[in-house]
């Protein structure tokens, strides 16, 4: 099968690229024709490993000194193309140059199957590729976070879709009920497992990885953090990750009095041996996908501590299991959660040992077998399973 999967930036950091990047790498390792198409270039190299058998393109090079098109970014809301409507998260990326870029690129398709990857690029994908083309979108956020003119669009051109890909049991039923005819299937992301060193519990440490922004709720996790200085003064919580909101929750770190005991860490290459080392997971999003980052902390036998955000947690855990579960941005509740694991050794061992057992349903050997059973199924025209989970 020829595979094409449409990445708005191939070259960025990100769970969206790194996870449809692992998939192309498997599609073209089973022996697929695959090409990953970058809308937009703004580094020389890419950041996550692609597979040499995997074609990458590009079809607007942004790096410095290659073209003007910086100058069109800076006046997008006057230059900006017709069909990315305003809401959408990445809308600034696309000016009347770049969209006109994908339209002319999915409109020239004649065949096999194009897979596109966010609420823009699927847009353009529903209207203007050809119906001799078998189009698949992904959606790698929860329909609650798009913006509701994103959403109007959503309903009114996702029907063209030979099929729609969603990450959790949540989002599918979702997008069902918006989307009456339109096969809804979910897939999840997979995550790496091989060679993962298993926690021992032996450090008196709390993680937590994310960008630092407000989605990702440190703001609600370091005072509930430092909320359990008094009964575990010896715990640490340690802050991975970069992004604007440095210098707030800084701030917030600095007005708990808690410097020596909360770390903002910054990002690191060695992340997996940073899990390793912890003892306890804290997600405390206000709004999530597929928490990609909370598997992989499964995948080191992390018991998870983690508010019931929209989507994701619920759908990855089972309380009391492989994790703790708290009411979405109840401060106090996840306090207390957390004291519960660190003070018991054993309980975190137990949530740990369940945890790598329900990571271990995200590795490439169980996903990815589910997309190339996609994928032959709609080459062939054969009806899909949709209520498959």
């Amino acid at each position: 099968m020829r595979i094409r999967y449409m990445l708005l930036h191939a070259y960025g950091m990100g769970g969206t690229i790194r996870t449809v990047v692992n998939q192309a790498n498997a599609m073209a390792a089973a022996g697929h024709d695959v090409e990953i198409v970058s809308v937009v270039r703004r580094r020389n190299e890419p950041q996550f490993a692609i597979d040499p058998l995997v074609r990458l393109s590009t079809l607007v090079d942004q790096r410095e000194g290659v073209t003007a098109d910086s100058l069109a970014r800076k006046v997008w809301r006057r230059a900006r193309g017709k069909i990315v409507p305003y809401g959408e998260f990445a809308a600034e990326y696309f000016t009347e140059r770049v969209e006109a870029a994908v339209i002319e690129y999915v409109s020239g398709l004649r065949d096999g199957i194009l897979v596109t990857t966010r609420p823009a690029l699927n847009l353009i994908a529903a209207r203007r590729a050809s119906s001799s083309v078998i189009r698949v979108a992904q959606e790698h956020m929860n329909l609650a976070s798009y913006h509701e003119r994103v959403r109007e669009q959503i309903v009114r051109h996702y029907d063209r879709f030979d099929a729609v890909a969603v990450l959790t049991e949540t989002s599918r039923r979702e997008y069902r009920k918006l989307l009456k005819d339109t096969p809804v299937v979910r897939i999840p992301n997979a995550v790496h497992m091989d060679e993962r060193k298993h926690s021992d519990q032996s450090n008196k440490i709390v993680i937590a990885v994310g960008r630092l922004v407000p989605q990702k709720g440190f703001d609600m996790l370091i005072p509930a953090f430092a909320a359990t200085a008094e009964e575990h003064p010896e715990w640490k919580l340690r802050i991975f990750g970069t992004g604007p909101s440095k210098e707030r929750l800084q701030k917030r770190i600095d007005e708990a009095g808690a410097g020596d005991r909360i770390k903002l860490m910054g990002r690191s290459n060695r992340i997996h041996e940073e899990l390793a080392k912890a003892s306890v997971y804290a997600l405390s999003s206000r709004i999530e996908g597929l928490p990609m980052a909370m598997i992989e902390a499964m995948g080191h036998a992390l018991p998870i501590v983690a508010f019931d955000c929209p989507t994701g947690p619920a759908d990855v855990l089972t309380p009391g299991k492989d994790g703790l579960l708290v009411p979405p941005r109840n401060v106090p509740a996840m306090t207390e959660a957390l004291d519960r694991v660190m003070a018991d050794r054993e309980l975190r061992l137990r949530l740990g040992a369940t945890a790598a057992e329900t990571a271990y349903g995200y590795t490439p050997h169980v996903v990815m077998p589910l997309w190339e059973k996609l994928f032959t199924a709609l080459a062939n025209g054969e009806p899909l399973d949709t209520n498959a989970r």
